[in-house]
């Protein structure tokens, strides 16, 4: 079956925002065998978003129209379909009337122009928003369905995930005959990676694609045409070998899991507090920390100590040890951590130090790291991350976060 992704928004042919929203449908679609092997982008101009439509029609059966359902002018998506299909529209007087008790409820007032966010196409079916105000819609016209949804990420990823997925299975019979699992890494470059889990799978029937992440690399595994049972020793076998072999930059297996979230979870368990003293990343581990619901659980704070008068006098690294090794050293690395693990009375204190560029530090160059874990009745721990300065500033930096990151969560993986 032939799939084909309609994007539409000037902010989107502007270069104004990243189309994550194709990202996300695509990698939903495939995952029940649904690939969209055309994707277009068009701006609001009604006359574009129809000619790309009806493009659409005549080379794909399955084609999803993404943005353009807000309730303002240049907000022309679904009457451009409807033109487009040769199709009325039909008011949803009951979702009209939850638009209308919404902006009621948040004492706001409401313009008539809203009422097009009740609309959907006739003969089709309202995909419902879970999270917003502008229905959806899915209608089939001969062999060729056409499925239109909002632009806001949330909106859509609501949508997608609650409303279009059970439909599309539905209708065109998706069975489980195709399995996946996802496997995350952290810190093996991705073609070294692909290249041992390739070598490690041989001749198994599991499929693995790699999805580079910000800060880790995602493997899928997929298997297909096979029992469920069948299917899930598949899987196990082939985890289980490629864990086997990359199980130092491996740190889980699931949906929607990340690596900050999984050293939370792991420090609730052992009712441990963390702190940390950053340098060149500059408070973005304790930001990481903090982005996963139920960090105050594990975080009460920690410190930002850039400048070198700010390691002395914060955390107390001791003036000698940063003339006699430098800032950028395991030394100064390892007098910070155990400096903010003690000042925060903590059960961890970690810490970063180090050279994020582009220029050279105490003859250090780019991607130069030093970092550290102090435990309270260890000993600390501080190695070298050896980063390429070819990277860039931000990609050092979330680098060095993962890694430590990833550290972690093998040290209290072993204490379990």
């Amino acid at each position: 079956m032939e799939v084909e992704i309609i994007s539409v928004g000037n902010e989107l042919i502007l270069g104004q925002i990243v189309n994550t929203n194709v990202a996300y449908l695509a990698d939903q679609l495939r995952q029940i065998d649904l690939v969209a092997h055309y994707q277009t982008t068009v701006d609001d101009e009604p006359e574009r978003i129809i000619a790309a439509v009806r493009t659409a029609q005549k080379r794909a059966q399955l084609v999803f129209v993404c943005g353009g359902l807000g309730p303002t002018d240049d907000d022309q998506t679904m009457p451009s379909v409807a033109k487009a299909l040769g199709k009325e529209l039909v008011l949803d007087e009951d979702h009209w009337a939850t638009i209308q008790a919404n902006f009621e409820r948040r004492h706001v007032t409401m313009t008539p122009e809203n009422i097009r966010q009740a609309y959907y196409l006739a003969d089709g079916i309202a995909l419902a928003n879970p999270v917003g105000l502008a229905l959806g819609t899915m209608v089939t016209t001969g062999k060729v369905t056409t499925v239109v949804l909002p632009g806001p990420p949330s909106e859509f990823k609501a949508m997608v995930k609650q409303s279009l997925l059970p439909e599309l299975k539905k209708q065109f019979r998706v069975t489980n005959s195709i399995i996946t699992r996802n496997l995350h890494f952290v810190g093996q470059p991705e073609s070294l990676l692909m290249d041992e889990i390739t070598s490690t799978l041989g001749n198994s029937p599991v499929v693995a694609t790699s999805y580079v992440q910000p800060a880790e690399i995602q493997v899928r595994l997929k298997v297909s045409g096979m029992e469920a049972t069948v299917a899930k020793q598949t899987l196990d076998q082939a985890e289980a070998r490629i864990i086997a072999r990359e199980k130092q930059y491996y740190f889980g297996t699931g949906d929607g899991l990340n690596l900050a979230g999984e050293v939370v979870r792991l420090l609730r368990a052992k009712g441990y507090r963390i702190t940390a003293a950053e340098s060149l990343t500059g408070g973005l581990f304790q930001s990481t920390l903090c982005s996963v619901s139920g960090a105050s659980n594990v975080f009460n704070g920690g410190f930002v100590t850039y400048a070198a008068g700010a390691k002395e006098k914060l955390v107390g690294v001791p003036a000698t040890t940063i003339q006699k090794y430098g800032v950028v050293s395991a030394e100064t690395a390892t007098a910070m951590a155990e400096g903010a693990r003690q000042a925060m009375d903590a059960d961890l204190g970690v810490s970063f130090t180090g050279v994020a560029g582009p220029d050279a530090l105490e003859g250090h160059p780019a991607g130069t790291v030093f970092v550290a874990i102090a435990q309270k009745n260890y000993p600390t721990k501080a190695w070298q991350l050896k980063l390429t300065g070819l990277l860039g500033r931000q990609t050092i930096r979330n680098q060095s976060v993962a890694q430590v990151l990833l550290a972690l969560y093998h040290r209290l993986q072993a204490e379990n």
